[in-house]
């Protein structure tokens, strides 16, 4: 069902992807060897995890061609299924919806419900084990063993799995016992404390950051692991947390505390070690301006006025220390003219800078649809939906259409990997 507005389609009507159960076909491939389903064609993926973070990490591997298969519970399935408003609803039938949260990350994979509190569920769920090569939970620590799914027993089952576990604050510790919700660990991680209007409170960032971080990082584990099985033909055992993932970008914000000693504050749209840098308002809105050599400094200092050997001014160090006097200036400068007026000055002197924009003008955006960053899919209830597409190309593998994200227990029919016969590689990424 697509929105009212259609501006800036960036795909034209398209079938759902077929993912593809091996990848040693040959009508499967491209001219030069590459598959046309993606890197990850023929790599199964056993999906127990809800919510945001292990299904974004899941998202990742199914947009690179990994077979996702999605383990649900009865009725409610995924807990993200019922996150909302906004919900959308088919035609005609307003009790029927689904969640735009759910939409937006679970893309490319099917879906089957097994109920794991029976002895069915959990024989299947474990035949399944058998059979994957990837195994994705965001259980609390403890669950996987109550489900008979404790490392050593998943490496009995299936030496060559590679299992990733997503936990909130790690798997063990004095913090190992906690919930992990993805504004909590923004908080816990310090995150918060560096985001926000100068002298203000601490901010969240706008998405659930911790969470597609931790995702993220959970993905490049696995697809490390999978290339290391290709040599010694063992699995192995995948771990991040969010508060990892917090950690992991911290970088020299990070780095200002253990190396400087230094406390980061929030500063809003500043940068702690690069002036001008940062949001500034023009006569009819804001603009992003990014200053961030002493070259572009030469460059951009005429456009408003300021001599850029000015001795207050002069190298960045000036700059940083003198930032409040320098920005006064470069308001009373900038009110001058319009966003896109200033824009064109600085692109023509090749300073980066930019608009500040809304998602429905990044979604309706010339560069957007230029990328094909939007996805348009066939929905079993939905019809046709446009949803945000994977980020990421490939010059010789490309990925195939996508499919819609699932309704709930709708590959409950599929006889998931049964019939299938394995990759010649065996699901390796040596091929």
């Amino acid at each position: 069902m697509l929105p009212p507005s259609e501006q800036g389609s960036s795909s034209s009507d398209r079938p759902a992807r077929t993912l593809l159960p091996s990848a040693s076909r040959e009508e499967d491939r491209t001219d030069d060897g590459g598959d046309v389903s993606g890197p990850l064609t023929g790599i199964r993926v056993l999906d127990l995890t809800r919510a945001l973070a292990g299904p974004y990490a899941t998202l990742m591997l199914a947009d690179a061609g990994a077979d996702v298969v999605k383990v649900e519970r009865p009725q409610s399935g995924d807990d993200a299924r019922g996150w909302g408003p906004p919900f959308a609803h088919p035609p005609g039938d307003p009790d029927q919806r689904e969640s735009a949260y759910f939409l937006s990350i679970n893309r490319n994979k099917r879906s089957i419900v097994l109920d794991l509190k029976t002895p069915e569920g959990l024989a299947r769920l474990h035949d399944l084990v058998g059979k994957t090569d990837v195994l994705v939970e965001n259980f609390r620590p403890g669950v996987m063993e109550r489900l008979g799914l404790a490392q050593e027993a998943l490496a009995e089952m299936n030496p060559r799995l590679v299992t990733l576990s997503i936990t909130g604050f790690g798997e063990s510790g004095p913090d190992g016992h906690r919930a992990g919700f993805d504004q909590i660990v923004q908080g816990e991680g310090g995150l918060m404390s560096l985001t926000g209007p100068l002298g203000g409170p601490p901010i969240k960032v706008g998405v659930p950051i911790a969470d597609i971080l931790a995702g993220m990082f959970g993905a490049f584990g696995v697809a490390a692991a999978l290339a290391e099985r290709a040599r010694s033909g063992k699995g192995q055992q995948v771990s991040t947390s969010l508060l990892a993932s917090m950690i992991g970008v911290h970088t020299f914000q990070g780095a200002r505390w253990l190396v400087a000693g230094e406390v980061p504050q929030p500063i809003g749209n500043r940068h702690p070690t690069i002036a001008p840098y940062g949001a500034y308002p023009c006569a009819d809105g804001e603009i992003t301006i990014a200053v961030g050599s002493e070259g572009l400094w030469r460059r951009f200092a005429p456009l408003v006025g300021l001599d850029p050997a000015d001795e207050r001014f002069a190298t960045n160090g000036d700059r940083v220390q003198r930032i409040d006097e320098l920005e006064a200036l470069l308001v009373s400068a900038l009110a001058s003219a319009t966003v896109e007026e200033w824009i064109q000055r600085l692109d023509t002197v090749g300073v980066p800078a930019g608009r500040i924009r809304t998602l429905d003008q990044v979604y309706s955006s010339a560069q957007v649809e230029h990328l094909g960053l939007v996805d348009i899919v066939e929905h079993a209830t939905l019809g046709k939906v446009r949803l945000p597409g994977s980020p990421v190309t490939y010059s010789r593998t490309p990925r195939g259409e996508p499919s819609p994200p699932p309704v709930l227990g709708e590959h409950d029919a599929d006889k998931i990997w049964d019939d299938e016969e394995r990759p010649a590689a065996g699901g390796d990424l040596d091929g």
